[in-house]
């Protein structure tokens, strides 16, 4: 038997509004059994108490089905264990979390087997059970064969031993669990702790010898950029419907709009709220989603993007805040992934080098930025690194810094010093191109850098210490017409995405400051960096170096 998890033409199947389940049930015997039971169950906080078969649109019995028509009940064996739901919020997602389980631990053969909804918080744990408890409550039936242990949110099956736990999960709650399926709700809040890796494998080790097991995660967009084990996921099923990646294993079904919608703005029409919400007219309201969004944008473009996430499912690029920098509102539309560092020295006709920040709590920021010979613009490539103690005293950005050291944009050095031998080797390969004219340091806190520069063999004036507070002002400030004029482009890095979203600015006088104690526990040494390399290039300096093997006819 062979199948495809891949749905290809997503994007036509969600503007139709057909279904994003690419496949018909692989046993549809199974499949009929298992929706018999789940469009059985009510739902005890919606008017009425309606049955799931009475309440739901077909989306969700293409889930189900694709589910637990996966099961091959002449083996043993489920043959798609891995299922990721990505839908915007109020979509009934802990309910149909409460459901989907619920389902299972009727179903299932196996004695005394466990079943888990893993949740971020006690909060969203107390979402996921109290469903599921009502299911019980309002069933004359299942209250007879289910105890429920509303202290522990635990549901035990009578006659198997079979338990649906609810848990507020950590690496000691699910350490040695034996689970034969496990439901991971609000994936999105796992991404931002530094151990969530850790915990889902401790949770998911029981499917090792469960073939019949499965594994599902269900969540909203981040109302941050996403990270952690959240992007790593959300990547991979992306890759795996798009069919970059060839998992039969893994089925996704991720509701978000098709970058073309996104570029059009097409995502703000209410008409195409649909297409994010697939329960919009049962659990989703028009009418509510029209007032947030008309709130959001009068409220500014940070509760613009937490709603456009929460509610639309677009995913955050560039978080922004209030006192955001000015700059931030042009940076995501200067990017250009095609500015390699060995590309801006090809094309740059002079190049002035910027370096931030070196603490031990600190990142190490580098900006190479090269004014392009033919063209004048300003080309800024970035690089930062940081030592371990960094993400054990910030465990909360720990997984963001794992994210941006897979992209090869931030080093994780293993002793104190190699973040200042890297440096200066990428200062040294921009010194024999011949185009370098300055590097323009912080002066606190970074000796061991001057003295490594001054060991290059940089001229003396090469190194340039560049005044900090309010005296950076003139940067800032030209950095921001630059990239608002679109004559700064840059490598669109993640990294700087962040970084240029931590940034917050406070008046000082005629003048603006970007601190790194505004910005508070968000860095962003590297923008920094740019500023002082943008200090330098401002002055129109020329190369100190004659003409290299860098320089080509075009």
């Amino acid at each position: 038997m062979k199948w495809s998890t891949a749905c290809p033409d997503w994007e036509t199947r969600i503007r139709e509004g057909r279904s994003l389940v690419p496949i018909e049930p692989l046993f549809p015997n199974e499949a009929e059994e298992a929706l018999k039971v789940f469009k059985s169950l009510r739902i005890a906080d919606a008017p009425g108490q309606p049955t799931f078969g009475e309440a739901c649109k077909p989306w969700v019995f293409d889930l189900v089905a694709a589910i637990f028509g996966a099961y091959d009940a002449e083996t043993g064996r489920r043959k798609i264990q891995e299922f990721f739901l990505l839908v915007s919020k109020k979509n009934i997602k802990s309910t149909l979390a409460a459901g989907i389980m619920m389902t299972a631990i009727i179903r299932n053969w196996r004695m005394f087997a466990e079943f888990l909804i893993l949740a971020p918080t006690k909060e969203v744990a107390d979402n996921a059970f109290s469903p599921a408890s009502g299911m019980v409550a309002l069933d004359e039936e299942l209250a007879e064969i289910m105890h429920v242990q509303d202290h522990i949110r635990t549901i035990t099956h009578r006659q198997t031993g079979t338990q649906l736990k609810v848990v507020a999960a950590d690496s000691e709650t699910v350490s040695g669990k034996k689970a034969t399926g496990v439901l991971v709700d609000e994936l999105w809040l796992f991404g931002k702790r530094a151990a969530a890796a850790k915990m889902l494998r401790e949770a998911t080790g029981g499917l090792a010898s469960r073939p019949e097991g499965f594994l599902m995660f269900l969540s909203t967009q981040s109302d941050d950029p996403p990270a952690g084990v959240f992007k790593q996921k959300l990547d991979y099923h992306r890759n795996v419907r798009d069919g970059k990646i060839d998992d039969p294993v893994s089925l996704p079904v991720i509701y978000e709009f098709p970058q073309a919608m996104l570029d059009s703005d097409a995502h703000l029409d209410p008409a195409n709220f649909g297409i994010t919400n697939p329960n919009l007219g049962v659990s989703v309201d028009t009418a509510f989603l029209e007032r947030e969004l008309a709130k959001a944008q009068n409220d500014g473009e940070e509760e613009l993007r937490v709603f456009l996430a929460k509610h639309l499912n677009v995913e955050i690029g560039l978080g922004l805040q209030s006192d955001r920098w000015p700059g931030a509102e042009f940076w995501e539309a200067s990017a250009n992934q095609s500015l390699t560092l060995t590309e801006i020295i090809r094309r740059a006709r002079v190049i002035t080098v910027g370096i931030d920040g070196g603490g031990l709590d600190d990142l190490l920021g580098l900006c190479i930025l090269g004014r392009c010979a033919v063209t004048n613009d300003w080309l800024a490539w970035n690089h930062a690194w940081a030592h371990p103690s960094a993400l054990k005293r910030r465990q909360r950005e720990a997984p963001r810094y794992k994210d941006f050291e897979k992209d090869g944009d931030l080093t994780i050095v293993k002793a104190v010093g190699d973040d200042v031998a890297d440096v200066v080797d990428l200062v040294a390969l921009v010194k024999d191109s011949g185009k370098l004219a300055e590097v323009g340091v912080d002066p606190a806190g970074i000796g061991a850098i001057l003295d490594a520069l001054e060991d290059l063999g940089l001229d003396e004036k090469q190194i340039v210490g560049i005044p900090q507070g309010w005296k950076l002002s003139g940067a800032i400030k030209t950095t921001e017409r630059k990239l608002a004029a679109g004559g700064m482009l840059h490598a669109g890095m993640r990294m700087m995405n962040w970084c240029v979203g931590n940034a917050r600015q406070e008046p000082k006088g005629n003048a603006i400051l970007i601190t790194k104690q505004k910005s508070g526990a968000g860095k962003v040494d590297p923008l920094m960096a740019t500023f002082n390399a943008v200090a330098l290039m401002s002055m129109n300096p020329e190369p100190r170096g004659g003409r290299s093997f860098w320089d080509s006819e075009d």
